[in-house]
């Protein structure tokens, strides 16, 4: 069996939602819901966090995350992108590859993050990286963008078509939208062409789940919370078997 590392990037800024990595969602923070899927996957072996804030790293040790180095201030802004940090990590990391693990995503199937590690060593060399999807309602070629106040398509036309806003859904293509759910980026692809998943990119259909970005979404994650406590009831026994350590 092949594992993987994880990295988690967590920082200690954010402009929607305060704090928003460690908000509490039920009675743990955020970011304790991620670095509990890692454990409960046999393809992960590490589980390291990436953060520029003292108490996110003492939080994230605290459910057994490993902080092995802080990110530098400038990686760390609203600007940064996820090339700065990747690349920082693997600067200090001698992996081939890490497994890209969003705090904002809480609500991971560990069973689905297993699965897709396993593709993911079984075509690695055809691919420069993997990113699971969930497909999108909105059709791309059916919304607007606004100019002056007027509603004009993102494209020219769709088939020789002008008016393609107009066309039934059916018609176009589906499309879809990363979700976060377990992302995987090459050591190669990043440092060597600057981009997060390069041109190759492995697409694993999923479901969506919930992405924490808004204080709605928060509102419905804990709400999603009292419907499926599972990841909530693992964590209660990781946190109970780490003070026992701590006591004895």
């Amino acid at each position: 069996m092949k594992q993987i590392t994880a990295i988690i990037p967590a920082r200690g800024g954010s402009v929607g939602i305060p704090r928003k990595n460690i908000a509490l969602v039920g009675e743990y923070p955020l970011i304790a819901y991620s670095i509990a899927a890692c454990q409960l996957c046999k393809n992960i072996d590490r589980i390291i966090v990436s953060t520029d804030d003292e108490e996110i790293a003492r939080i994230a040790k605290s459910f057994g995350a490993e902080i092995p180095f802080m990110r530098p201030a400038p990686l760390a802004t609203a600007e940064s992108t996820d090339v700065g940090f990747l690349r920082h990590f693997f600067e200090n990391i001698p992996v081939k590859e890490a497994a890209l693990i969003r705090p904002t995503t809480p609500f991971r199937s560990p069973y689905f993050m297993d699965e897709v590690v396993t593709k993911y060593f079984e075509v690695k060399e055809q691919i420069s990286g993997l990113r699971t999807v969930n497909e999108v309602n909105e059709n791309p070629y059916k919304v607007y963008k606004l100019e002056e106040g007027m509603c004009r398509g993102f494209f020219p036309t769709y088939k020789g078509v002008k008016n393609y806003t107009n066309l039934p859904r059916q018609t176009f293509p589906k499309a879809y939208s990363g979700n976060g759910h377990i992302d995987i980026v090459k050591r190669e692809t990043v440092l060597t062409t600057n981009t997060t998943f390069g041109d190759a990119i492995l697409a694993e259909v999923c479901e969506n789940i919930i992405d924490i970005d808004s204080l709605f979404d928060l509102k419905l994650a804990r709400h999603q919370l009292e419907m499926d406590n599972t990841l909530l009831n693992f964590l209660k026994g990781a946190k109970n078997d780490e003070e026992n350590d701590e006591e004895s």
